[in-house]
């Protein structure tokens, strides 16, 4: 066999791509191990915010226009819940307000009230309860002092009076609403128990009704339940709840509270909640609700966190709105924002009451409230043990919805086209609001190797770049859904179920062009893109067909390299360099992809310069990605390729790296010499350069990777008749037996390439050693001295490699060294 036959079968078996045509299994074998090889790099650093806060210090808002994560929240706040109608509007006060004249000593008992007109005197009220108590026609000016349980009666009655219309109950005829009215405009206007004295002598009993109720026995009661009902609910309040109330109502915030008070005082909530929910009577079933809501929300005053998130659980099970949800959702932000409080949250089911509040389908009338909500789930997600918790919950599905619901916009049936256009402009940045809580939640729970399945079954790629695609123009909900991206395409199952998503390469270069000074934006934008080049044959398609997709990576390329300077090290701006031209590395493994980089002058140029100005001291990964990329380059050696024309300044370069520089980066500066040195010119300034006696000296390492660029370079290098001999005098044959021996048996690739290497410095028919090798090809040949791995699938690929590569060339070496076939090499 000729020098040129054999440079051409050693460029089909060791360096030909292989293109669109089946593969045989040993060139899938060792595909990882040819010349082009996708690029491994560290996932971008995020650092952790120092601050628990609705947006971060790096947040694009501006601060006047977005809600505070920092604010003062009392009892005070919180308004007396659905008191008036839902309307909005609030009832009329009686024009006339008799003024009222008791004496609270006792010294005057008479008092200027309008007398009861006579025929109601003898009116029965219903049977038990705190509101017949108060109605009672007894001698007012014998009622004893206000104690905790009267005032919890007085404000159950009166809240039955201004709650009738909100909760389905009977509503009033038109003389009692004025007075329900006259009752409320007193109320707010006095505190001292002389007023509810007056207010309960004041107040005209229902004598219309009650008369009616009396001569119908069978007639439904009060709220519209039966008697037995009634009678049992009443039971029911005096046992189970009027008690709790009790004990709420003689609490005093203001007194300091110790560990042991907050402790029963959540226990006696907790019961509260259970006791409620037993009898249905949650949400907005409980008739006396506004009077348990107000005590409520006095307790909000001791400033205990533990207690707060106790009763913030029982206030959303009272299904309370507007403003009150509004507080209620700030003070659980308010509590979350202390890490110390994590554990608070691991201990109650507040999680469930705040995940069920997500799931609202009319999110957009509980805008804010939602975003406290989910802004106080995206700060308990960097908790590992909550995020573990949440994730049991369906916490990724119900953020997907949640996403999907805001994304679809509120429906609006307003006339009045300019109000319905700012009540939407502001829902939008309500929406935009959420959103970047939404995917910072998403982001830290992706840290979590539990949660990859639940991104998957979700289809939550799908959500997300739906989310990017429509706001791509919002910058923190952008970088919060490139870290998703970033962290998650690292793994394979989640790379393919991204690459699979028809718009993603093309969203992601559109977002590089658009925001290509955001360098946080950036760098986790390429990172993925070189996730899913490393991964999908289609990734790197899509990226290089995608218009003017190319042209956006060379001009980041350009434009972040010009901002470095030899002397500056900028380390963020550096970590862009290092994701693109991995990127490109990865892309060029494609045979079109890597033919028209190679071809694309701008591309080489950078490359280059690259090398010229930047060393592996003070920027390792970036020069030896850049290595590699022309290594992938170099692959490509046709006649429009620019890194063949530049084989000379490029041999200089790599010569640099190889006298002064780390393992890492000799070993890409020999596999891209293991390329050119297919080039004659190239040959000879290896052998001009004493290159040789490096490489050869590389087979001393050890290392089956080393070994392998050294001989891809030493097969080329061997063609030439001159070199053949050098090489013998610096001892090659000896230190390729030695590899044969030592790798053979696990890495039957190398094995092929180290024979072939052989094979060629026998051509002149002179080989040294040759009983050492005889002996171990003899070993290799025997099928009965192998031991194969126990694995079938495995076995049957490393038989064909050995079948394909191994033999061939033990066979060419077997007649070059005249041995005949009874020895047993040729089986």
């Amino acid at each position: 066999m000729s020098g040129m036959e054999l440079q051409q079968d050693k460029s089909e078996r060791v360096h030909m791509s292989t293109g669109l045509r089946k593969q045989t299994s040993a060139e899938i074998v060792s595909e990882a191990r040819r010349s082009l090889r996708t690029l491994p790099t560290q996932r971008p650093f995020t650092p952790q915010e120092k601050h628990r806060q609705l947006f971060g210090e790096s947040s694009s808002r501006a601060h006047d226009g977005r809600p505070p994560s920092a604010f003062s929240l009392h009892g005070r706040h919180f308004e007396v819940p659905d008191s008036r109608p839902s309307s909005g509007t609030r009832l009329s006060p009686l024009e006339h307000k008799p003024r009222l004249s008791l004496d609270v000593d006792g010294c005057n008992d008479e008092a200027t009230l309008p007398k009861p007109p006579a025929e109601r005197g003898n009116t029965r009220i219903g049977s038990g309860g705190s509101r017949a108590r108060l109605l009672r026609a007894s001698s007012i000016n014998r009622l004893p002092p206000m104690t905790p349980h009267t005032k919890i009666a007085f404000l159950c009655a009166c809240s039955d009076i201004s709650l009738g219309a909100r909760i389905g109950v009977d509503q009033p005829d038109d003389r009692e609403k004025l007075h329900c009215a006259d009752v409320t405009e007193h109320k707010t206007k006095s505190s001292s128990e002389t007023d509810l004295h007056a207010l309960i002598k004041h107040r005209i009993p229902r004598t219309d009704v009650s008369s009616e109720r009396e001569s119908k026995p069978e007639a439904r009661l009060e709220y519209g339940d039966t008697g037995d009902d009634n009678m049992d609910e009443s039971v029911f309040w005096n046992t189970k709840v009027l008690p709790v109330l009790q004990e709420f109502e003689s609490f005093a915030p203001g007194d300091g509270v110790s560990e042991e008070i907050v402790g029963r005082l959540c226990n006696s909530c907790n019961g509260l909640h259970d006791a409620l929910a037993e009898k249905d009577m949650l949400g907005r079933q409980c008739k006396k609700r506004s009077a348990i809501l107000r005590i409520l929300f006095r307790l909000i005053d001791a400033g205990s966190d533990q207690l707060n998130l106790t009763l913030a659980k029982l206030i959303l099970a009272l299904n309370v709105s507007g403003n009150n949800l509004l507080n209620i959702c700030k003070l659980v932000f308010k509590i979350s924002r202390n890490a110390s409080n994590d554990a608070l949250f691991l201990t109650d089911s507040i999680l469930d009451s705040i995940l069920s509040l997500l799931q609202c389908e009319d999110v957009w009338s509980k805008g804010e409230a939602v975003l406290y909500c989910v802004g106080s789930l995206k700060l308990l997600s960097g908790n590992s043990a909550i995020s573990r918790l949440l994730l049991a919950k369906g916490f990724i599905g119900i953020l997907l919805q949640l996403s999907k619901r805001l994304m679809h916009g509120p429906s609006t049936t307003s006339a009045n086209v300019t109000t319905q256009s700012s009540e939407e402009e502001g829902q939008r940045a309500i929406a935009g609001h959420i959103l970047v809580q939404v995917t910072a939640a998403l982001r830290n729970i992706a840290d979590q190797s539990e949660s990859r399945p639940s991104f998957l079954s979700n289809k939550a790629f799908f959500t997300l770049c739906l989310i990017l695609e429509n706001h791509r123009n919002d910058l923190d909900i952008c970088i919060n859904v490139a870290r998703i991206f970033s962290k998650l395409s690292t793994y394979t199952e989640c790379c393919h179920a991204l690459a699979e998503m028809p718009r993603c390469c093309s969203l992601f270069l559109d977002l590089l062009g658009k925001h290509s000074r955001k360098q946080d934006l950036v760098v986790r934008l390429l990172f993925t893109l070189g996730n899913l080049t490393a991964k999908s044959i289609e990734a790197r398609e899509r990226v290089y067909e995608e218009e003017g997709g190319i042209d956006v990576l060379l001009d980041l390329f350009r434009a972040y390299q010009e901002t470095l300077s030899p002397p500056e090290k900028c380390h963020e701006r550096e970590d862009v360099l290092v994701k693109l031209i991995r990127l490109l590395a990865n892309l060029a493994i494609h045979p079109t992809v890597g033919t028209a980089l190679a071809a694309n002058t701008l591309c080489v140029q950078l490359l280059l310069e690259l090398l010229e100005c930047r060393c592996v001291k003070t920027s390792e990964e970036l020069v030896i990605n850049a290595v590699a990329t022309i290594n992938n380059l170099s692959f490509y050696q046709g006649e429009s390729s620019v890194v063949r024309s530049q084989h000379t300044h490029i041999s200089q370069l790599l010569l640099k790296l190889l006298l002064g520089s780390g393992m890492d980066a000799v070993l890409e500066a020999t596999r891209v010499f293991g390329n050119l040195s297919q080039i004659k010119d190239v040959r000879h300034f290896i052998m001009l350069h004493k290159v040789d006696q490096f490489v050869v000296t590389l087979l001393d390492s050890k290392t089956p990777d080393v070994c392998f660029s050294a001989c891809g370079v030493l097969i080329n290098l061997s063609a030439d008749p001159d070199n053949r001999a050098v090489l013998r005098v610096e001892g090659t044959v000896q230190k390729l037996i030695d590899c044969l021996r030592d790798f053979g048996p696990q890495d039957w690739h190398l094995a092929a390439v180290v024979c072939q290497t052989l094979w060629n410095c026998s051509l002149d028919g002179e080989l040294q050693h040759s009983q050492k090798l005889l002996e171990i090809l003899r070993l290799y040949t025997d099928r009965g001295a192998l031991q194969w791995p126990s694995d079938d699938g495995f076995r049957q690929v490393q038989e064909a490699c050995w079948e394909l590569l191994f033999l061939p060339v033990a066979e060419r070496l077997r007649q070059r060294l005249h041995i005949e076939d009874a020895t047993g090499i040729i089986t």
